[in-house]
């Protein structure tokens, strides 16, 4: 099996954040138009120098308030001789295509207006929200589809993304000042990696200086992120202003029977599939919208929350701490109850496929609730079908088994021996993944053996890297992996067309991989 490298969409940009701070920009022309790449320029901190005669109000005031420099004329070859960069932005097109001759002879980068093929590069439409910058371009073929595109993203961003970037770049820079040693670099990588990805992000942009200051106390204790409390308003529902303060409590058995005096409430055991709301049940649907409070899992994606109405509780399940979190959700769980509420119990994929939803029951059981369940579709199966692999194919895969990478006491998985014909699917394993396709070599299976990582299945960002036994690893460490994800080895990984599966399922911007016989 021959192993091939995916062939560049080609025809794009290089997208850059270009770091302009202090040099020198120089603009030709004094109208609208250089009104705006002055802006540009500005809030990126360059110095410059505009070359008009004649200069619009925007450049007037700008020019009088001693934010720019401006050379009453035309422009003349010399002004180039301090140039980083340089923007035309005149009516004379003959002009704009010397002053480009002239830069390109002297290797330095420009753009002239509304000429494309003089422009080393082109102004993209951009959405900024304090340090946060999101940029689109169409490659000048749509601009003003590019606004829109634009619009439409930054309105799908949450309330205070700016804000919360501020808070965590303060909280970064105060981690490294405690912890300056080298060696210490993924620690505080990996508890900042916890931090931004499992709090809200309302919740960050809520931050003040006493929450950093406990943020930070929590780092050098080494306490994970969500066992820190913190003075914020616990009381309004995460989809619309965060979760409630991550502080973890173990309840007693004694607090979990005066709990259940009242059993008046209806718990329902809801699976929320793959991700994707519009892949929810109609009876799954319905329990959200009908719920009290919903007590959820910590990797339910946000479009999925965002259908709920009520109270949103989230289970704050972390490494060494899994326990912890689930005692935390019963015994809010008993609580809600008690009230007589109905409580739905939200759970990624089906709440009995690695969900734990049996021992959830026995518990409620035990308590004197009998919970209804509401499956779901389970990543194990729909997630690679939804990245283009068929977990059994006739002729090529005609049995499937289902693993978990990450067992109660930390185990890794017992692999049975290898079956040509058998689809492995392995969840909660792409932490472990050198180790888990050790085994599988251990195993006998072929280091040939086509690989697929499927990350976050459902999901608008879901993509899939593929590779074989032997290289998988080394290419996750290349690309990187966006959580969830799960392993699928087999032959059925690649029995769809490569040109299938990259058209449709593959995201043209990342470096995954796939292989071809």
């Amino acid at each position: 099996m021959a192993e091939s490298f995916r062939d560049p969409q080609r025809g794009g940009s290089l997208i850059v954040a270009w770091q302009i701070k202090a040099k020198t920009i120089l603009i030709v022309g004094g109208g609208a138009v250089a009104a705006s790449r002055v802006f540009n320029a500005l809030d990126a901190d360059a110095c410059v120098t505009v070359v008009a005669p004649e200069l619009c109000a925007e450049l007037q005031y700008r020019f009088s308030s001693g934010q720019i420099t401006w050379k009453d004329r035309k422009f003349v070859d010399s002004d180039l001789e301090q140039a980083d960069m340089v923007l035309t932005a005149i009516s004379d097109v003959q002009e704009s295509r010397r002053i480009a001759d002239l830069c390109k002879q002297q290797r330095i980068p420009v753009n002239a207006a509304d000429i494309n093929d003089l422009c080393d590069f082109w102004f993209m439409s951009t959405h900024r929200d304090h340090s946060v910058q999101v940029a689109v371009s169409t490659n000048s073929k749509a601009p003003r589809l590019a606004n829109r595109i634009r619009r439409q993203i930054a309105s799908a961003l949450p309330r205070g993304t700016g804000l919360a970037v501020e808070q965590i770049g303060r909280l970064r820079k105060r981690i490294r000042e405690a912890d300056p040693k080298p060696e210490n670099s993924k620690r505080r990588m990996t508890w900042l990696t916890q931090l931004c990805d499992y709090w809200p992000i309302e919740q960050l942009a809520k931050l003040d200086a006493d929450n950093i200051d406990t943020l930070l106390d929590a780092y050098v204790q080494n306490h994970d992120p969500q066992s820190v409390k913190i003075a914020q308003d616990t009381t309004t529902s995460l989809s619309s202003s965060g979760m409630p303060s991550p502080v973890m409590q173990t309840p007693t058995e004694d607090h979990l029977s005066e709990s259940t005096d009242n059993k008046k409430g209806k718990l329902v055991l809801v699976g929320a599939g793959v991700g994707d709301p519009e892949l929810l049940t109609v009876r799954a649907h319905k329990e959200l919208k009908q719920a009290d409070i919903v007590l959820a899992d910590k990797l339910i994606p946000e479009p999925v929350l965002d259908i709920i109405d009520c109270e949103i509780y989230t289970a704050r399940k972390f490494p060494g701490a899994a326990s912890e979190a689930q005692e935390d959700l019963y015994r809010r769980g008993l609580e809600e109850l008690a009230k007589g509420r109905r409580v739905v119990r939200l759970k990624q994929g089906d709440p009995f496929v690695y969900g734990r939803g049996g021992e959830e029951i026995l518990f409620f059981r035990k308590h004197g609730y009998e919970p209804d369940v509401v499956s779901g579709l389970t990543s194990a199966i729909n997630g690679p079908g939804l990245c283009g692999i068929p977990v059994t194919h006739r002729g090529v895969a005609d049995q499937v088994l289902v693993l978990s990478g990450a067992n109660r006491n930390g185990d890794l998985p017992t692999v049975p021996p290898f079956v040509a014909t058998r689809t492995l699917v392995i969840l909660m394993a792409v932490k472990r993944l050198e180790r888990i396709m050790e085994l599988l070599l251990e195993q006998e299976f072929p280091a040939d053996l086509p690989v697929a990582i499927v990350e976050r299945a459902g999901c608008s960002d879901q993509r899939t890297v593929r590779g074989t036994l032997s290289t998988i690893a080394g290419i996750v460490e290349r690309v990187g992996h966006n959580a969830p994800g799960l392993i699928v080895a087999g032959h059925a990984v690649n029995i769809l067309s490569d040109a299938a599966i990259q058209d449709r399922y593959l995201d043209p911007s990342t470096l995954g991989l796939h292989s071809t016989e």
